[in-house]
């Protein structure tokens, strides 16, 4: 069975969610690609959209719609060479809402799982919960007599547990999207040891149609991105407990954060990324990682101590921000929680001394984000800034000069572990699925 046979009947479980529905986009698209190529004709290619809401699905629908139209108008002259033979399809218009139509047409939205029991190809992006996993794939793949091939969407679960517990013989292979799957380019990749050659080699051919970066992670709980990610929290987490010596708890969240985004040169601060993917996916994770990585103490009590008093993070279907470790107002943080208090306290009360207390940034070069991810010579500026940064005796430039050397140390850790196989590795993780300026394993911090 070739690469468009095997695409001729997907299956993805929880297609609703915030992953899933990108995952739907994707593969709806390749596969209407592949069913309108002269090989392809009369062949038909058949996605199971499987999720336990119709409300879900039906919003489902309409952000297929209205993302498979913006897709089509970016390729309009791709498309136009498609529909070639097409006479009435004469006006981009008329084209795209053709592409639009071919693309819903090929989706199937349903409650049942049992319609994806003869798929040849099953997605599962459910959240992060191994028994929950199990059981749909219990009644979709384990006892498929087709034997699908399963690529779980898990962000940590080592990908030999899902095969053993599910019984499925070796067929499944850890896919990890990052969020959302849509715009994020970066894909993991992980193996475990039964899943055959022929397996990975359809996930890094559909991988390089869907114009994906891939990086292989070794089968270990939390593979490279949230190996580095939950490790870097804890980091962070200590630092505050450190600062909160000498300064009160929100001073020390809204300190630690500032030096993570301003003087790291990182699109957002640690907390804002911890509220982002939400407290409560973050302590998921981490239950993940701790018992299958004895010894190391993956767990945060600041993490679990929020959650008990209800903070929790995360997006609204809009996209916008949830409240966490930040209360935000039109998308900024405002106020830092408080866990005695159990209230949010404005950061305008003291942003001002923290400032002053942390000190300035390098003024020479002064760089931010954006300027760095822009500029074709980054890494002559930031070797500039990092070095002007170590000249600073001030708490803010300590305080960055730590987190950078144990970011460093992280990501050296996971090479040595053997759950990269490069530092390279490591640092397009950092750079493609967290966008930052830089990898972590450099010589800037030297």
């Amino acid at each position: 069975m070739d690469y468009s046979e095997r695409l001729e009947n997907v299956a993805v479980l929880g297609a609703a969610g915030k992953m899933g529905s990108g995952i739907v986009l994707l593969l709806a698209q390749e596969m209407a690609d592949r069913a309108l190529e002269p090989a392809s004709k009369g062949r038909p290619f058949v996605l199971h959209a499987v999720d336990v809401s119709h409300q879900a699905l039906a919003g489902l629908q309409k952000y297929l719609r209205d993302q498979v139209a913006k897709s089509a108008e970016k390729r309009i002259v791709a498309l136009r060479a498609v529909y070639a033979d097409r006479a009435d399809l004469v006006e981009n218009a008329d084209i795209v809402r053709q592409y639009v139509t071919d693309v819903l047409d090929i989706v199937r939205p349903t409650t049942a799982l049992e319609a994806a029991a003869e798929a040849r190809v099953v997605f599962e992006a459910a959240p992060e919960n191994l028994e929950l996993k199990l059981k749909l794939l219990d009644k979709t793949a384990s006892r498929n007599p087709g034997g699908p091939w399963v690529f779980t969407n898990t962000s940590s679960i080592p990908i030999h547990e899902i095969d053993d517990k599910a019984g499925l013989g070796g067929r499944v292979m850890g896919f990890h999207f990052y969020n959302p799957p849509a715009v994020q380019k970066l894909v993991e990749l992980i193996r475990a040891a039964t899943t055959p050659d022929e397996v990975a080699a359809f996930a890094e051919t559909l991988c390089r149609n869907l114009r994906k970066t891939v990086v292989p992670s070794a089968d270990v709980a939390g593979f490279i991105g949230n190996g580095h990610f939950m490790r870097d929290l804890l980091h962070a987490a200590a630092e505050v407990e450190r600062l909160g010596a000498d300064m009160p708890f929100v001073e020390a969240v809204y300190c630690v954060n500032r030096v993570s985004q301003d003087f790291l040169l990182r699109p957002m601060g640690i907390f804002q990324l911890i509220d982002y993917v939400g407290l409560d996916v973050c302590q998921c994770i981490l239950s993940v990682m701790n018992p299958r990585l004895p010894g190391q103490h993956l767990r945060s009590p600041l993490v679990d101590r929020l959650l008990e008093q209800g903070v929790r993070g995360g997006q609204n279907h809009d996209g916008s921000q949830k409240n966490g470790f930040f209360e935000y107002g039109q998308g900024r943080p405002i106020a830092v929680w408080d866990p005695d208090q159990k209230r949010y306290v404005s950061i305008g009360g003291f942003q001002d001394g923290c400032d002053a207390r942390l000190g300035p940034l390098p003024e020479r070069p002064f760089l931010t984000w954006k300027t760095v991810v822009r500029d074709p010579a980054k890494d002559v500026a930031l070797a500039a800034f990092f070095a002007a940064l170590k000249t600073m005796e001030t708490p803010g430039a300590a305080l960055a000069l730590r987190y950078g050397r144990t970011s460093k140390a992280i990501g050296e850790q996971l090479v040595n572990d053997g759950v990269a196989r490069r530092a390279a590795d490591v640092n397009t993780v950092l750079l493609t699925g967290f966008f930052h300026a830089y990898g972590p394993i450099n010589e800037f911090f030297e």
